[in-house]
């Protein structure tokens, strides 16, 4: 019995002595594992994309020095195409600041155990540098860079047809972003990268509008449903058509991008159709009572377009969708909208004859020699001109600075100058005018003036000349 018990003591010994044998191989093996990770990278340790696992800094320079020199960057371009660049190509090389020695101080040694399975990966890309000048030759001279090879993008854009607006889809194209280029190259070379990706790393230049983009599509909608409106302009015996082929020179775009009429082109439209169209102040050719030929110029009668409402107008008119047949809106109207605006309808005023005719659908109703106002007194001289009826008024008193006269029938067409009656006059006609005139009215007799009050209409044309 105590023989056995003397050999399960010695037992225990020989196990208490091995584990603490094995205590301090452990201890032993740990310590120099921190010593030696003083100096040395860990296991699983990337500098610059190069495995420098167990390396000291010395090392680890000089494995970097040597790869720096033998260092190419492949660059991957669209549709699987490949150009390289090499180190010689930038003057790419190695500068010990002392980094690397800072690195592995920096790194936790106490684990080193821990470590093998790691993946660490340093980047000491302010260790390298490059010549600026020989970087930009070396991506200047990629064959993706020379123009004969480089499709710029095109926006997908609406397009006329002819017969419609269709959406054209964008071009892609392979045109890359010459700055972006570079700096992705340079931050590839500088951190060891094996290659680099132009198309991941989003170095191509894109369109800025896709044909699925959705304001395009609703723009091209709207371009269609307008220039398919007609709207025709009346003008009596003459008409103007605005449709596709002018709608389609007016779109424009708001602060949103959304297709709208320029208001501009409408107008600069409105404006053509004013030059066209207004008659006011404009020279007529006119055939007298007696088939003569004469000019007539000046006066207030005539048509004038209204044009800012005219825009604001057309602009409602083509938006509506409505086709249609429509006047302008005029700022002054006429009695007659034909070529010839003043119509068959009008009174002829001849001073030289001292004769007044009042036709009404071109039939002479009123044929009577009058008075009209002296020429050779100054602001006497009855004004010349085609001229709009002003008013009617009957009785009226009529006065002046030295004069006051009371009339039956009172017809203005030239501010204070009218046709009226003249019960003080027993005569017409001739060249009583000339020294018997009147103050610039148009003097009549008594029973015509009632006849032409009876016929004429605020608005008639009354035509004066010499």
């Amino acid at each position: 019995m105590a023989k056995n018990k003397e050999k399960a003591g010695a037992g225990r010994t020989i196990v208490i002595l091995l584990v603490v044998l094995l205590l301090l191989l452990t201890a032993g093996a740990y310590g120099y594992g921190v010593y030696y990770f003083s100096s040395h990278f860990l296991p699983g340790s990337m500098v610059n994309g190069f495995n420098c696992s167990y390396m000291a800094s010395e090392d680890t320079e000089d494995l970097l020095n040597q790869r720096v020199g033998a260092y190419v960057l492949a660059v991957e371009t669209m549709k699987n195409g490949q150009e390289a660049i090499s180190a010689q190509d930038v003057g790419l090389s190695y500068v010990s600041t002392g980094i690397v020695k800072q690195l592995i101080k920096d790194q936790d040694r106490f684990t080193w155990f821990l470590a093998f399975n790691q993946d660490k990966n340093y980047d000491i890309s302010e260790s390298l540098s490059y010549n600026v000048e020989l970087m930009g030759q070396a991506v200047d001279n990629l064959k993706c860079m020379q123009p004969e090879n480089v499709v710029q993008p095109v926006d997908a854009q609406i397009q006329d047809t002819g017969n419609t607006f269709e959406i054209i889809p964008e071009v892609m194209g392979n045109a890359l972003d010459r700055t972006k280029t570079e700096e992705v190259i340079s931050a590839a070379m500088l951190r060891g990268k094996t290659s680099v990706n132009l198309e991941n790393e989003s170095c191509y230049r894109k369109p800025s509008v896709y044909s699925t983009d959705e304001q395009l599509k609703a723009n091209c909608e709207k371009m269609n449903q307008l220039v398919k409106v007609i709207i025709t302009y009346d003008f009596a015996d003459r008409t103007e058509t605005v449709d596709r082929t002018l709608i389609k020179n007016w779109f424009g775009y708001d602060e949103d991008g959304n297709v709208i009429l320029d208001e501009n082109l409408v107008r600069q439209y409105v404006a053509d159709l004013g030059l066209k169209y207004d008659t006011m102040g404009q020279t007529r050719t006119f055939l007298t009572y007696d088939n003569r030929q004469v000019e007539i110029k000046g006066g207030d009668y005539g048509w004038v377009i209204d044009q800012d409402e005219e825009v604001k107008a057309l602009i409602a008119a083509i938006e509506s969708g409505v086709t249609q047949v429509r006047e302008p809106v005029y700022l002054y109207s006429g009695y007659s909208r034909g070529t010839n605006d003043i119509g068959s309808t009008y009174v002829e005023i001849d001073l030289t004859n001292q004769r007044l005719v009042f036709y009404q659908k071109g039939t002479p109703i009123v044929d009577t020699p009058i008075v009209s106002g002296n020429p050779d007194i100054e602001g006497c001289g009855t004004p010349t001109g085609c001229y709009a009826l002003d008013a009617k008024e009957s009785p009226a008193v009529l006065t002046g600075e030295d004069y006051e006269a009371n009339v039956t029938y009172w017809m203005p067409f030239a501010g204070n100058v009218g046709i009226h009656d003249a019960s003080w006059r027993s005569e017409f006609g001739g060249n009583l005018y000339l020294w018997e005139g009147s103050h610039g009215c148009v003097n009549v007799p008594y029973d015509k003036a009632a006849e032409i009050y009876a016929n004429i209409e605020v608005g008639m044309p009354v035509v004066v000349y010499e």
